[in-house]
């Protein structure tokens, strides 16, 4: 029989601008053999996500960068395949945090949860019923907290958090603008999702129609992206709004956004008397936040999210790629907005 070979994407060069394929280096491998109380597992499927490009650069932010030579980190559900620890066995689904490779050895502590697929599809453990999921959740449960009334709009609203976020602030009886890009999928917020309105922010009369969409202001703003999105949503915001910073993916690749980790500001920041001022007069709530510092209310959120599966109250698509070798590719294309719902790497079959 052919030994069965591992593969690994690592980091070989700290991207200037936007990332290209030079950044990274495909390994091959033996498969490593677990140790003692140690457990090896297979990918099944990886998640792809914006603040992997964070991850790339070396300037200091909330998480340590990936070494160069280093496997690229990522969330993975994966299947045990050999196991040398008694409270985990062969066959089992796992959600686990192993990176950008075929396989992983790893402890207990390395493993977030256990997965069943009766509950819910193994992948959705990455996306809506697992951190974007969580991360929507959480990110109007402790910020947004958007009122039965009020108009909510978020940005990336076809993503994994996006699509989440809109569809959580109708359940609380709020009304959801999603803002997209492309034709089809403002029609997928607004004919599937079930958003009150969906806007696309390539349009060249975009802040026009935003206005319009937003006729008594914006209570809530669930900010993905920056740039010129933000520049129209600005002067909508309404007295004591909420808005809860989860990214700024259109700035991820701009020198100028990786610096400010080091306390340096970009040539454009003579416009912070301006927002400032909005924060004061308007009252405004402006809260950057990290899901996992919300990690104790995740049971909460499974409980919550899976009984809006279950009843179809909450639906979610997704943007699959076939292929461990195909994931730098689809990393790039997916901070050009070029995925259309949760974008993941299916490295392999269940066995």
């Amino acid at each position: 029989m052919t030994e069965i070979t591992a593969q690994r994407w690592v980091l070989t060069a700290r991207p200037q601008g936007e990332p290209t394929p030079e950044n990274f280096r495909l390994e091959s491998a033996h498969v490593p053999k677990p140790g003692e109380g140690e457990i090896l597992l297979g990918v099944l499927y990886l998640s792809l996500d914006p603040y992997m490009r964070g991850r790339m650069s070396a300037t200091k932010s909330y998480a340590a960068p990936v070494e160069l030579g280093a496997v690229m980190e990522g969330g993975t559900v994966a299947q045990v395949l050999r196991s040398n620890h008694p409270d985990y066995r062969a066959g089992e689904f796992v959600l686990s945090h192993s990176g950008w490779q075929t396989h992983a050895v790893v402890t207990p502590k390395q493993i977030l949860r256990r997965l069943d697929p009766a509950i819910a599809p193994l992948s959705t453990a990455l996306g809506v019923y697992g951190m974007p999921g969580f991360t929507a959740w959480a990110g109007l449960r402790e910020i947004g907290k958007p009122k039965p009334g009020e108009t909510l709009v978020v940005a990336a609203a076809s993503g994994a958090v996006g699509s989440a976020v809109g569809q959580i602030a109708r359940l609380r009886g709020a009304r959801a603008v999603g803002i997209a890009g492309g034709t089809e999928k403002c029609a997928y917020l607004r004919d599937e999702l079930g958003f009150d309105a969906a806007i696309d922010h390539r349009a060249p009369d975009f802040a026009e129609q935003l206005k319009a969409a937003c006729a008594n202001g914006i209570d809530v703003y669930f900010e993905n992206v920056g740039g010129a999105v933000w520049e129209a949503v600005w002067p909508l915001l309404n007295e004591y709004a909420r808005v809860p910073v989860c990214g700024l993916i259109a700035h991820y690749n701009d020198d100028s956004y990786r610096s400010g980790f080091n306390g340096e500001l970009p040539v454009a920041a003579d416009r912070l008397p301006a927002l400032m001022r909005s924060v004061l007069t308007r009252s405004l709530t402006l809260r950057g936040f990290i899901q996992r510092e919300f990690v104790q209310h995740y049971p909460e959120f499974l409980r919550e999210m899976g009984d809006w599966l279950h009843h179809g109250q909450v639906l979610y698509r997704e943007d699959i790629v076939d292929g461990l070798e195909h994931a730098p590719e689809a990393f790039i294309g997916l901070l050009k907005g070029r995925n259309f719902g949760k974008l993941l790497v299916r490295v392999a079959d269940p066995v």
